[in-house]
């Protein structure tokens, strides 16, 4: 019981912090990817090289339906592309994980992004530009796999709370980060300017490559202290029939927050913004305005998460997504 005790209070230290930075620096990987990615495909200089004949239905002065501007399978390919090897990716990350640690994983995810953001900003063709997005993807894969994990096992368990959000947290900088470089993108008028904006994916990719070669690889708590009994009793409990509809939900509530399409909102949001009308760089302000909001909410867990718990921020969360998608659609239907 008192050496329980003394575990609950191990302090916060400065090595705690960095090594929980940099394995949360992946979280501004993936953050800042997905949104730039969103705002790249509204840049002219982009869709002229490589997609073209979307670039000339947004130039027809013809009116004709928004959404039909980006019915395109080749633009299609390069959106899922990624996405379908983070699936992948994702499937395989869990078992190499356990195998090889999660530092390595990390390192791994790292090099898997920085090839593929190469092939991005050098590409040529959409064929190289589809090849760099699926190793973007199974570099995320990695990332979101190993990340999370390594930073509950290394926190302390008075801060495991707020250390854990530092992930999202990171998603959420990153995402800023992207909006802002899109903009400037933008207004510059360069016809590289899509280029450097993907290209500066690669920072935080090196950070987390870099970083996770000075950090240690995280220990099993139980094991570490000997006590392997209590471990695989620990493994055993989750599997018993009684905890099971407790083990079900938990992953349960994983899928379904990704199902509400969180991410997507981040990735699409300077598209659907441009559909329902709103302009180019309207719409690339819109979206670094959405992703303010989330990095607001992200600080206000963070502070909030070891004080009231996790269960009342899902439940007020959930009900505050349910309004979010029933009103708009509600206001829609009304308005047409």
């Amino acid at each position: 019981m008192e050496e329980d005790e003394e575990i609950c209070k191990t302090p916060l230290t400065n090595t705690v912090v960095a090594v929980c930075i940099i394995a949360g620096s992946s979280g501004l990987m993936y953050g800042y990817d997905t949104t730039v990615t969103g705002g790249v495909m509204m840049m002219k200089p982009f869709l002229e090289k490589f997609f073209p004949t979307v670039l000339a239905k947004m130039r027809r002065e013809v009116k004709q339906d928004q959404y039909c501007l980006f019915d395109s399978h080749i633009l299609a390919a390069f959106i899922s592309s990624m996405f379908i090897a983070g699936l992948v990716s994702s499937l395989l990350a869990g078992r190499v994980t356990s195998v090889i640690g999660r530092r390595f994983s990390l390192i791994i995810s790292g090099i898997l992004f920085i090839m593929g953001n190469g092939f991005e900003v050098f590409a040529q063709n959409v064929a190289i530009l589809i090849v760099g997005r699926l190793f973007v993807g199974f570099g995320i894969g990695f990332a979101n796999q190993a990340a999370p994990v390594y930073i509950t096992e290394m926190a302390p368990s008075k801060w495991r709370g707020a250390l854990n959000t530092a992930f999202q947290f990171f998603v959420c900088v990153g995402a800023v980060i992207a909006s802002l470089i899109n903009l400037a993108a933008n207004y510059s008028n360069n016809s590289n300017g899509w280029r450097l904006a993907l290209g500066c994916a690669s920072v935080p990719a090196m950070i987390l490559t870099i970083g996770a070669l000075f950090i240690p690889d995280t220990p099993s708590s139980l094991i570490q202290r000997g006590k392997n009994v209590e471990a695989l009793a620990a493994l055993t409990k989750l599997t018993e029939p009684r905890y099971r509809p407790q083990l079900v939900l938990t992953v349960a509530i994983a899928g379904f927050q990704q199902l509400t399409g969180v991410g997507m909102v981040a990735f699409y949001a300077p598209v659907v913004l441009r559909t329902i009308g709103i302009g180019p760089e309207g719409s690339l302000f819109a979206a670094l305005v959405i992703g303010v909001v989330h990095l607001t909410s992200v600080l206000m867990s963070t502070c909030m998460v070891d004080n009231i718990g996790r269960r009342l921020l899902f439940l007020q969360g959930g009900v505050q997504i349910i309004f979010a998608h029933v009103c708009p659609s509600s206001l829609s239907t009304f308005l047409n």
